[in-house]
This record gives structure tokens, sequence and C-alpha cells, in this order.
């Protein structure tokens, strides 16, 4: 690669650089696509915040160059310039500017504030959507109203505010969801609240905000918002998966024993098992294993077999081939298999 030397050569390939900074990754993992009423707010804060400053760095510019150009040194100079001590107009001038500025950006920062630590619906809404979130290294776990729990993928209706309360198994994590508004902490033993509004179906790249240990980068989850129709079915079958029935087929069934044997300690399904791990009875329909690897066969035994190459620091058990057999593994991963709710897949 040819080197650039050139200083306009390095400030054209740093402008290149900082623009294409936003073209990568996934496009619902950005808080400069607000789709949401709150993400809107944020992002048009942060243009009014832009406009402001640079409207400041261009007065400010624009007088520095000026000073330059009119008072500089000339040619047959050679007393001392009349010497300035204060003005009383540039002084109150310099001050009220700022004030004024910082005025426009305060009364819309405060109003925003307020609107967004509303933590419960209006009394003329019915039917308002209530989460507890908790987070724990390095995942999440959504526990809804109607008693059921889900683990990693968080499922709202759209068109909608849903409200959720927020606190921390272990450490501080902070809860956020980029392209649909702002971050807050989840804290042990503290109650948190926040509400979201997604204004279209879709799935929506989650962040943990907050360091929270090794594998805080890879701490992910996805919000998947659907029509409000979609939505209450989606509830309505995960509430039918509560009781949990043997498989009928062969190898299912002896997956399901494997996992009983295994798994249930710490992970459940439907109302049955341990909440110490993410709960799996949504499991088939998940796009990802642990938050962000790929779900597919491949991925799956090599997480369960050794998760701390995946994620390290994290709580899951290893199984390598001694504690489970390859035979053993094929059927725990049928079994896992047989774990959906929904038949479509989930929205892009």
């Amino acid at each position: 690669m040819k080197q650039v030397k050139t200083w306009s050569g390095r400030l054209s390939l740093l402008v290149m650089l900082l623009l294409m900074s936003g073209c990568f990754g996934n496009e619902n993992l950005t808080a400069l696509d607000p789709k949401g009423p709150q993400a809107q707010w944020i992002f048009n804060n942060m243009v009014l915040s832009l406009y402001i400053m640079a409207f400041v760095t261009l007065v400010v510019f624009a007088i520095f160059f000026y000073i330059l150009a009119k008072f500089r040194r000339k040619e047959g100079d050679d007393e001392y310039p009349k010497q300035v001590h204060g003005s009383t107009v540039l002084e109150i001038t310099w001050t009220v500017i700022p004030i004024l500025l910082l005025l426009v950006l305060f009364v819309p920062t405060i109003m925003g504030t307020f609107e967004f630590a509303e933590s419960q619906a209006p009394e003329d809404v019915e039917d308002a959507v209530y989460i507890d979130v908790t987070g724990h290294q390095y995942w999440w776990q959504f526990d809804y109203e109607e008693g059921f729990t889900a683990g990693q993928e968080v499922y709202i209706p759209t068109g909608e505010r849903v409200y959720f309360t927020l606190n921390a198994q272990d450490v501080i994590h902070s809860f956020w969801v980029p392209a649909l508004g702002g971050k807050i902490d989840t804290v042990p033993g503290i109650e948190n609240t926040l509400w979201l509004e997604a204004t279209e179906p879709g799935t929506y790249m989650g962040k943990c905000a907050e360091l929270c240990g090794p594998s805080h980068a890879l701490m992910d989850f996805k919000l998947i918002a659907l029509e409000r129709e979609d939505y209450d079915q989606w509830v309505e079958d995960m509430v039918a998966k509560a009781d949990v029935e043997q498989p009928e087929d062969s190898s299912v069934q002896q997956g399901y024993e494997v996992f009983q044997e295994s798994c249930i300690s710490c992970h459940a399904v439907g109302g049955a098992g341990s909440a110490s791990g993410p709960t799996l009875t949504n499991f088939a329909d998940r796009k990802t294993i642990a938050g962000y690897l790929e779900n597919t066969d491949e991925q799956l035994e090599a997480w369960i077999r050794n998760p701390d190459e995946f994620k390290q620091d994290n709580n899951m058990i290893p199984f390598p081939e001694e504690d489970l057999s390859a035979d053993e593994m094929d059927a725990l991963i049928a079994y896992l298999r047989s774990l959906d709710v929904r038949e479509e897949d989930d929205p892009e």
C-alpha cells in the first residue's frame, strides 16, 4: 500500500475513514437511524447540539481570522498599539450568548428527561406491556407479566410504549437498544425503569453498555418488534409451553433425557428447570447462541463443549466428550432444535 505523505492526502484519508466508519455492522445497531420516538428525540438533540457547536466554531474562527488580518503588524509599525483593558459590552455579549445557547439545549433535554422517566402507562391505555429485565454475566433475562421467561431475545409489540423494570443479579450492567432509545444501568439491589417504542416491526440489536467483565463486549441481545396481533400470538404460544411434555420422537426423547440429566440444573424449558442460566423455551427460534454466535448445530456443539472459548469467564459448565458422548450430544441438539414457538422466521 502506497504511503500517504502529504498533509492534504492524510486529511482526505482521515475524512474518508470517518465517513466510512458508519457503514459497517448491523444497520439496527446505531443511534443515527432512529426507529422509535425516544431514539428520534435523542437524534434530534444530537443534531441540534451539532448545529450549535458548528455555529460557535464558525463564529470563533471568523473572529480569529478577522483579528489576525486587521491587527497584524504592518510595515512601519514601530510603536506599541493602543492598550485596551476591557469592554463591558463584549463581556456581557460573550456571557449572555453562551447562556442562551445552553438554554436552547437545556429546555428540550429536561422536558424529554421527565417524559422518558415515566414508568407506568396512562390509565386509559389497555393491555400495556411490562417486562422485568435482569442483567447477568453475560446474558439477559426477560420476565413477562403472563408468567413466562425469555432469555437473550425480548419480544415487544410495535406502535406502543413498552415498560421495562431493570435490575442486575451480580454486577452493574447497562441495557441499551441504540435504534430505539437511550441506555440505562441495571444495578444490583436498585430498580430502574425505562420505556421503549418501536415504530415498525424488525429485529433490533441490543448491547450491554457498562463494562461488566472480560466478556462485556459479547453481552448482546435482540429486541424483536412484532405487530400487535403477532405479538399476542407469540405470548399465547409461550404461555402454552409452560406445561412441558415429553417428546414422542425417539431421538428427541433421548435428548430430553440428556437435558434432564445434564442441563436442567441451570436452564429451564417452560416452567420446569432452573433460572440460573438463560431459559431455553424457544431456543430453536433464536438466531444466535449466547447472544452473538450463529445458531447452527456446529456452533451449538462447540459452545456446549467449551463455552469459555467463546465467552471468557462465563458461568456455563463445559461438557467435553468424556462427560457427554457424541451420540448424547446429537440427541441433545435434536431436542433443543424441537424447542420452537414461532413457525415463521423473525423479521429482519
